[in-house]
């Protein structure tokens, strides 16, 4: 499904790609439509990644179930909405695998074996898991399947024997953990059957919500949607975190922790008018309007293309179940020689598969 096409064409087999390349597993949780903290986070980087690695794009429904309990149709509606994400900023298919985790059965065959490599204490001293639990005020109610989570996110990776995982700072911890898995069960079975990966970490630190507190979040309503109307993005960069300090155009103003020079910083690519930004800011004189003006130009024409996009896919909904099925199939197949190859390490295949 090329990203121009009107009438797309089925993608072609993963096996078309050099088998040089590395691989690449990543992937989002669908409990909403991605905005511009994942675009600069991680979907521009997918976008560039395709052309030199084999990726695999995983939308970690099952994931997104273990803290969305009694909510799971807000995870199933969502499935298609982050793959007409994806399309939109320029996933394609033809080159990246694109596939829903839960029909993916190898995932959870293979999440099963590892459970049994990993304690629960190790688990609960997951940094990332710590800080989750703390969010979602848990405490010590916390459902198993969230508390293992990284296990399952683990699985994701090795069983498509990834070596490049496109993540934030913050999942540092889910990639050691999951080295960790690799390399206990190779020890166990005393043959190297899964492979150790490496974060790809974006050059952009984490993209902060429009009103300055803590990251941009679906759930937190202060994000900018790849998807926004011209008005919505007009609406948003006017409510933008400033310094509230800065209470006269004549006054100095303080850059740092100021949200609008933030998105200038992340996605203004003239990086020399910027500086002079910041230096006028500094001193005085220069109006918080006239900043937001600017950054509201970049971001309307960055999205407005991405939302055509968007629309335009939206039109056949049933093509884009059908390309997720094509590559769920295709990963499907990955994941059962995996498994295959864990199975018959841990002698568990008794009638020859």
């Amino acid at each position: 499904m090329s990203q121009n096409d009107t009438n797309p064409q089925p993608a072609q087999p993963a096996s078309s790609t050099p088998a040089t390349r590395p691989v690449v597993l990543t992937g989002d949780r669908p409990t909403g439509p991605l905005h511009l903290g994942h675009y600069i986070g991680s979907l521009k980087s997918r976008v560039a990644l395709q052309e030199t690695a084999q990726q695999f794009l995983l939308l970690a429904d099952t994931q997104a179930m273990t803290d969305n309990v009694g909510r799971h149709q807000k995870v199933t509606d969502n499935v298609l909405e982050v793959a007409l994400d994806y399309l939109a900023v320029g996933i394609d298919p033809d080159k990246t695998t694109i596939f829903i985790q839960s029909q993916v059965r190898e995932l959870y065959e293979l999440s099963m074996v590892l459970l049994n490599l990993v304690t629960v204490s190790r688990l609960e001293r997951n940094p990332t898991i710590k800080e989750e639990i703390r969010l979602r005020g848990f405490e010590r109610d916390i459902p198993a399947g969230f508390l293992t989570y990284p296990v399952s996110q683990a699985a994701d990776i090795t069983a498509f024997k990834g070596q490049l995982v496109p993540v934030g700072s913050d999942q540092l911890p889910m990639i050691e953990q999951t080295n960790e898995l690799v390399r206990k069960f190779n020890a166990t079975v005393e043959r190297e059957v899964l492979v150790e990966c490496k974060e790809v970490l974006s050059d952009m630190a984490r993209l902060p919500g429009i009103d300055g507190k803590a990251k941009m979040s679906k759930s937190l309503g202060n994000a900018i949607q790849l998807g926004s109307s011209a008005d919505e993005i007009k609406q948003a960069v006017h409510r933008m975190y400033t310094d509230p300090n800065h209470l006269r155009v004549a006054d100095p103003g303080q850059v740092e922790g100021n949200v609008v020079f933030t998105f200038l910083d992340a996605f203004d690519p003239d990086r020399a008018a910027v500086e002079e930004l910041k230096d006028h800011y500094r001193r005085g004189g220069l109006g918080d309007s006239v900043v937001k003006r600017r950054l509201e130009g970049i971001l309307q024409e960055l999205i407005a293309p991405i939302r055509e996009r968007r629309q335009h896919f939206a039109q056949d909904r049933g093509e884009v179940l059908a390309m997720l099925k094509r590559g769920t199939e295709r990963a499907s197949a990955v994941a059962a020689q995996t498994m295959s190859e864990v199975n018959a390490a841990l002698g568990l295949n008794y009638f020859g598969r």
